[in-house]
């Protein structure tokens, strides 16, 4: 997308690579969510099983901004593999009831190194980025039918002196715009290669 920030990654030599590793609790019941790049593939072990994905073998990957109340930085990133298998990795990890933890710098570092493994392995995988557009294109309306009621509301307390209500209006304007508007403009459908990794997608 003309003007937007990219992550590139660099073509690397076929070697033998250290393991990565990455590992996040989903809840608060069950162990972590673990997985590993080997030169075997993305090992996985989740809730007592586990397995390994070839890298040639994953046909898509989506990578996707999903802010909570608890956490507003959180992104994920969903795998499939050609057998319709799917995986999904989370940028935050629940730490107690009433923390969630952000993972940031190393949820980033492992999805950089998983798509360069992808791509040295000669897969096809398709990425994609975002919501999907049905999806996307139902909360642009919402979106726009809020704004609509917030101008009218706003309109109305102008008109009848409610200064109090117009300080409160605008206020929740504005935090509305940053966070949902945030949530809009990261999660805009695309589709992306290896070598360009939406930037806005990543912690």
């Amino acid at each position: 997308m003309p003007g937007e920030r990219q992550i590139h990654i660099e073509a690397t030599a076929p070697a033998r690579r250290d393991v990565i590793s990455y590992a996040y609790r989903a809840s608060l019941i069950g162990a972590a969510h673990r997985f590993e790049l080997t030169d075997a593939g993305l090992v996985w072990h989740i809730a007592g099983r586990s397995g390994t994905w070839p890298y040639a073998e994953i046909v898509s990957l989506k990578l996707s901004y999903r802010p909570v109340s608890m956490q507003a930085k959180r992104f994920r990133a969903d795998l499939r593999n050609k057998s319709g298998n799917r995986l999904s990795l989370l940028s935050t990890s629940w730490q107690t009831a009433a923390l969630m933890a952000a993972q940031s710098e190393t949820y980033r570092d492992f999805i950089v190194a998983l798509h360069a493994r992808i791509r040295d392995a000669g897969s096809n995988a398709v990425l994609t980025g975002g919501l999907g557009r049905k999806t996307y294109g139902a909360a642009l309306g919402l979106t726009a039918l809020f704004a609509v009621a917030m101008a009218g509301l706003l309109v109305r307390a102008l008109a009848v002196g409610e200064w109090a209500g117009v300080a409160f209006l605008i206020g929740f304007a504005a935090l509305f715009t940053w966070q949902v508007g945030g949530f809009i403009r990261r999660n805009r459908p695309c589709s992306y290669t290896f070598a360009d990794i939406p930037r806005a997608l990543l912690p």
